[in-house]
């Protein structure tokens, strides 16, 4: 191939992704024609309602999966967070190039940072809080639009009012510094690759869990394009690819996509695959949660996450889903 379109969402973030992925492409294939065509996705377009409200998978995806089953572009770069756990006929994950930071991030409006800052004049420099949700005051309104992030809030913080955000990273990060909310919670990856990093206060590790395949991108093209697969063969991680696949097997295997309050991490160490999730009902009171070890390997990463998702039933996870059922009935 000497010519390859890429297509991509139109946000900032969005296109600093599909151009990481062009440029790559150029280093690696000198003389390669590289383009990007913009599609405006209905995850995009419809901002005026919680994502969980407007229903159906790939929000932010269809448009350019229906444009790669066209033949309109040869090549769909997505947050593999956004990607729908099925791919449509024909259409595969050809590449997981190496994954960005995986975890959460909590950002605070300036004056609570402050006031934190002064409450915490009388402690040794070297000291730090250990809830990472110090800085919100009692009742704080906290900006997020994933039902997963609020629920592990409420979990942490039962007192925080959950206050639905819709935007592109920038737009929101400007809502938090209007006054509209007190934190946010956003994706380490998008703040990182966005060059805001600065704003993030608290960057949340375990036992607080990211989305499936969060801070990956997914390279997705036609099934049975060789000469595709083997340009982008060299952009593929293994490591940060059998995360993502044992993570996207659990939700699979749970039924769910972004209305599904569950947070799961996979961690590549040499051969050996480390796997967690926790589900959680919206209000965060019930949870259930599971770990597990075992081979990084094609075969092991959905065994692995198979075996998890057992063990997660067997501790409170179906009560929970049936419950999610009756609600959205």
């Amino acid at each position: 191939m000497k010519r390859i379109v890429l297509g991509s969402r139109g946000s900032a973030l969005a296109l600093w992704q599909s151009e990481y992925v062009a440029a790559a492409l150029r280093v690696i294939h000198p003389g390669l024609d590289v383009q990007i065509e913009v599609f405006s996705t209905r995850g995009d377009r419809e901002l005026d309602r919680p994502l969980p409200e407007l229903g159906g998978k790939g929000l932010f995806t269809a448009e350019l999966e229906r444009a790669l089953a066209d033949g309109d572009i040869h090549l769909a770069v997505h947050s593999l967070k956004d990607l729908p756990t099925e791919d449509p006929e024909g259409l595969a994950v050809l590449a997981v190039p190496p994954r960005a930071d995986p975890r959460d991030a909590l950002l605070v409006r300036g004056d609570h940072l402050l006031a934190l800052a002064e409450k915490l004049q009388s402690f040794p420099e070297s000291y730090e809080p250990q809830d990472p949700f110090v800085a919100l005051p009692p009742g704080a309104v906290v900006g997020t639009s994933s039902l997963r992030r609020a629920a592990q809030l409420l979990r942490a913080r039962p007192d925080v009012v959950i206050k639905d955000v819709r935007g592109n990273v920038p737009t929101r990060v400007g809502k938090l510094d209007g006054g509209e909310y007190d934190g946010l919670m956003l994706a380490c990856a998008g703040l990182d690759r966005l060059e805001l990093a600065d704003r993030i206060h608290r960057r949340l590790g375990v036992p607080w869990l990211g989305a499936a395949g969060q801070g990956a991108l997914a390279l997705q093209g036609l099934f049975t394009n060789d000469a595709l697969r083997e340009l982008i063969l060299p952009l593929d991680d293994r490591g940060s690819h059998l995360e993502v696949v044992a993570e996207r097997t659990v939700l699979s295997l749970l039924g769910g996509g972004c209305s599904l309050p569950l947070g799961v991490s996979a961690s590549v160490n040499h051969s050996r695959l480390q796997l967690r999730a926790r589900l959680l009902s919206p209000d965060g009171t019930r949870i259930a949660e599971a770990n597990r070890d075992g081979e990084a390997t094609g075969r092991g990463a959905p065994r692995l996450a198979t075996m998890l998702v057992r063990d997660l039933m067997e501790g409170g996870a179906q009560q929970i889903l049936e419950d999610l059922q009756d609600e959205a009935v």
